[in-house]
């Protein structure tokens, strides 16, 4: 979906009309139209202040662009819920809600998180945990939190 009709929807889902939106955001009417007829499109601020005011991720203003995942644990992030928030309020695409929250990492280490990882995934081939270990350690050292 374009991110005009985005826009739309989430606005129109919460009951409130172009002018009602652009005085939350501080802009005019005609600024709001442009962007639901997909004539101009929001600047990085504006997408960080709908964000904020529709409770939704940038990439899904953008129309879900790209796959997020969480660069702590490796997550895919398929839904806004799972996405963690900043101390404000605003979401942070980087990292999941489990790794991350209220502006802390929840795990202090690698190795923290490994050992989370080990005694909480499935195990079906029954390697060892040296094996898994190390296979979880080569994914995760690709993430930009443990790189």
């Amino acid at each position: 979906m374009e991110m005009s009709q985005i826009i739309k929807n989430l606005r129109e889902k919460n009951g409130i009309t172009q002018e009602q939106l652009a005085e939350r955001l501080m802009l005019t009417r005609q600024a709001v139209s442009r962007w639901e007829t997909g004539e101009t499109q929001p600047n990085t601020d504006t997408l960080k202040l709908l964000s904020r005011e529709f409770g939704v991720s940038i990439n899904t203003l953008l129309g879900a662009p790209r796959q997020l995942v969480c660069q702590c644990c490796g997550m895919p992030l398929s839904e806004d819920d799972m996405i963690s928030r900043e101390p404000g309020g605003e979401f942070n695409e980087d990292y999941c809600k489990w790794c991350y929250a209220e502006g802390q990492f929840v795990y202090k280490s690698k190795d923290e998180l490994l050992d989370f990882l080990l005694s909480h995934s499935p195990n079906p081939d029954n390697l060892p945990e040296s094996e898994r270990r190390g296979q979880y350690d080569f994914y995760l050292s690709k993430l930009k939190h443990w790189s």
